[in-house]
């Protein structure tokens, strides 16, 4: 199989599987994907019930094979590259239709090697595919903002209140009082973002029909703020404007709190495949890496 590059082998990159009908037909026909390698429709042999197709491109073998893509997955720039480019596509596709978003750089030998995994997997990807269809995914984040420094303990009995002698208010039990009251006012915030935090949660389930649990981000990209609710949710179309005030009214008393709702988003969080099962015999035709 030859590609874009006349003579150079290619593999088949898979970005998602689709409907296969007539819109989708249109929607990539415009479309660039990863390595700016032009979208194709790679449609499963004739089955019963709805056709279906991958949503793919053909892609250089030297820049896509198993040992190129470890030294790509290394580096930083290429990285973003293909993640942008592999998001345009899906974004592209969720715009007008149902869309079942796949991994990153789920690679086949050959449209034939795609097209027999999708057949294999049709029953999953059917049901999942009915379950998103007419769904957005929205992601919602609740950040805290830092505890105060905690710093030094001031010389002298400060503190100690008016009238307090130095004889009996030490420097020593001026640190301990500090200590105890910052710990205290820890707790009492701990308890309160875990308050704002559940009910938060609560009010945007009531308007989803699937919520996801991320971890929190433990990293440089929350700043100086605290993550203490990174969730995602499965949102019907009809359901957004509601779910999106839910949202915010329920946040809204909690003033030391930062909410950060985005979306609408491809449904990342609810489409992805399971693992291949342990202990099952792996061939060729598998995604890689």
């Amino acid at each position: 199989m030859t590609g874009d590059r006349a003579g150079a082998p290619t593999l088949t990159y898979v970005y998602a599987v689709v409907p296969a009908d007539d819109e989708v037909t249109v929607v990539v026909e415009p479309l660039r994907g990863v390595a700016e390698a032009r979208v194709l429709l790679v449609a499963e042999d004739a089955a019963a019930g709805p056709a279906l197709a991958f949503a793919a491109s053909r892609v250089p073998a030297e820049d896509f094979g198993e040992s190129a893509l470890k030294q790509h997955f290394e580096d930083v720039g290429w990285l973003e590259d293909t993640a942008r480019a592999h998001h345009g596509v899906v974004e592209a596709l969720a715009a007008r239709t149902a869309v079942l978003p796949l991994r990153m750089a789920t690679v086949y030998q050959d449209a034939e090697r795609a097209r027999q995994a999708l057949s294999r997997r049709r029953e999953y990807f059917a049901e999942r595919l009915a379950l998103l269809r007419g769904h957005t995914e929205y992601g919602v984040k609740i950040y805290l903002s830092p505890s105060s420094p905690e710093g030094e303990p001031e010389d002298g009995p400060r503190g100690a209140g008016p009238g307090a002698s130095p004889d009996t208010v030490t420097p020593g039990r001026s640190y301990l009082r500090q200590r105890r009251a910052q710990h205290a006012a820890r707790e009492a915030r701990d308890v309160q973002a875990g308050e704002a935090a559940a009910h938060v949660e609560a009010a945007g389930a009531r308007h989803a029909t699937g919520v996801v649990r991320h971890p929190v981000q433990r990293s440089a990209l929350s700043g100086p703020l605290e993550n203490i609710l990174n969730n995602a949710y499965l949102v019907p179309d009809r359901e957004t404007e509601r779910f999106r005030a839910a949202v915010l009214e329920a946040a809204a008393p909690y003033t030391a709190l930062r909410i950060e709702l985005t979306g609408p988003w491809a449904p990342y969080s609810f489409a992805m495949p399971p693992e291949p099962e342990q202990g099952r015999e792996q061939t060729d035709d598998r995604p890689t890496p």
